[in-house]
């Protein structure tokens, strides 16, 4: 039965687990939440106490095609974020704290281009992608 998790809204069904201590459904949303949020696969997995390998196993299970898409979607929503992280931490800078004598004294604002240039890249080989499928 499909299952919604609130928090990022994406639909599936999850797929088979025999093992009560392996990817359980809930595992899964809570998974699925995790990559939505952050676009990287090992740390969603460890964040559910799985590892990385069998989450790449499980997607390639039989009865896993709608966990599969999930991943697919979270996966996009996930590197959606981080880029905007990026874009938003290139634009407004970081407060990074800057120390005299063993004390904090206060701290400094850096700004980070590279970032900026990362998610432009990003977004040029997105649209490029998307160009090519629509041709």
């Amino acid at each position: 039965m499909p299952m919604t998790d609130s928090r990022d809204g994406i639909d599936f069904t999850p797929a088979p687990c025999k093992r009560h201590n392996g990817w359980t459904a809930e595992r899964q949303r809570d998974f699925i939440y995790h990559l939505g949020r952050i676009g990287l696969v090992a740390p969603a997995a460890r964040a559910v106490g799985m590892s990385r390998q069998t989450a790449y196993l499980l997607r390639q299970k039989p009865g896993a095609e709608s966990f599969s898409a999930a991943w697919d979607r979270a996966l996009e929503m996930g590197l959606d974020n981080a880029e905007d992280h990026a874009i938003t931490r290139a634009l407004e800078g970081y407060e990074v704290p800057y120390f005299y004598g063993g004390r904090q004294c206060g701290t400094i604002r850096r700004y980070d281009p590279r970032l900026l240039f990362a998610a432009l890249a990003r977004s040029d080989r997105r649209e490029e992608k998307g160009r090519n499928a629509d041709g």
